[in-house]
C-alpha cells in the first residue's frame, strides 16, 4: 500500500480501493510474484496506479490498456497464444456499497458527502470493507498480438510514425490534434 501511495503521490480513497481490487485479482488468478499479467482498466482515475505498482502492468510495457468507460473496474488475464484469453473482471459492486453509507456517498459523488467532516469515516469504511465491496466475473478478452510495422512519414507533420498509427497518410496525433503550435 505504501508503494502505491508514494507512486500516486498520496493514498487517495480510489487508490486504496484499487489495492484491494488488485489483491482480489491476484487471489482469483493465483498470480505468482513476477508473473506477466495483462490488464484493461475501465477508468483513468487512481485504479491504473495500483495495477502498475502491484502487477507491473504499464502502458509502456504494453500490458495495460486504459478504456475511458468511467467504471471503477478492470480485467486481468495471463498471456495466451489463443485469440482470446481467460481472465477475471473485478468491479466495485453498487449493491455491496449500500452497507457502507459514507463510502457509497463518496463513490456516487453524492452532494451529502462532506470532505471536511467525512474523510476519516470514509477511510475507515474503505479499510474495513476491503474486498467485501467487490465482485468478479469470469471473462474472455481478445489477445492483441504484436503487429509488424514499418516507418512512415506523416503527410501533415512530416514526422516518422509506425505505419500502424497512420490512417490516410496522416498520423493519429494529426488526425486528432490535441495541441496547437504557438
Amino acid at each position: 500500500m505504501a508503494l502505491c501511495g508514494e507512486f500516486h503521490t498520496y493514498p487517495a480513497p480510489g487508490l486504496i480501493i484499487g489495492v484491494s481490487m488488485v489483491e482480489y485479482a491476484r487471489e482469483l488468478l493465483s498470480i505468482r510474484p513476477g508473473e506477466k499479467i495483462y490488464a484493461v482498466c475501465e477508468t483513468p482515475k487512481c485504479l491504473p496506479d495500483a495495477l502498475q505498482v502491484i502487477l507491473h502492468c504499464t502502458c509502456g510495457n504494453n500490458r495495460l490498456r486504459i478504456v475511458r468507460a468511467g467504471r471503477f473496474a478492470f480485467t486481468v488475464n495471463r498471456a495466451s497464444e489463443e485469440s482470446m484469453a481467460r481472465g477475471f473482471r473485478i468491479f466495485v459492486d453498487q449493491e455491496k456499497l449500500k452497507t457502507w453509507p459514507t463510502l457509497l456517498a463518496w463513490f456516487t459523488h453524492d452532494s451529502c458527502f462532506d470532505k471536511k467532516t467525512m474523510t476519516d469515516r470514509l477511510f475507515e469504511e474503505i479499510l474495513t470493507a476491503g474486498q467485501q465491496i467487490l465482485s468478479s466475473e469470469r471473462v474472455r478478452v481478445p489477445v492483441h498480438k504484436k503487429e509488424w510495422w514499418s516507418t512512415k512519414i506523416c503527410e501533415s507533420c512530416g514526422q516518422m510514425v509506425p505505419s500502424t498509427f497512420m490512417s490516410g497518410g496522416v498520423c493519429a496525433a494529426c488526425a486528432d490534434k490535441y495541441y496547437e503550435l504557438e
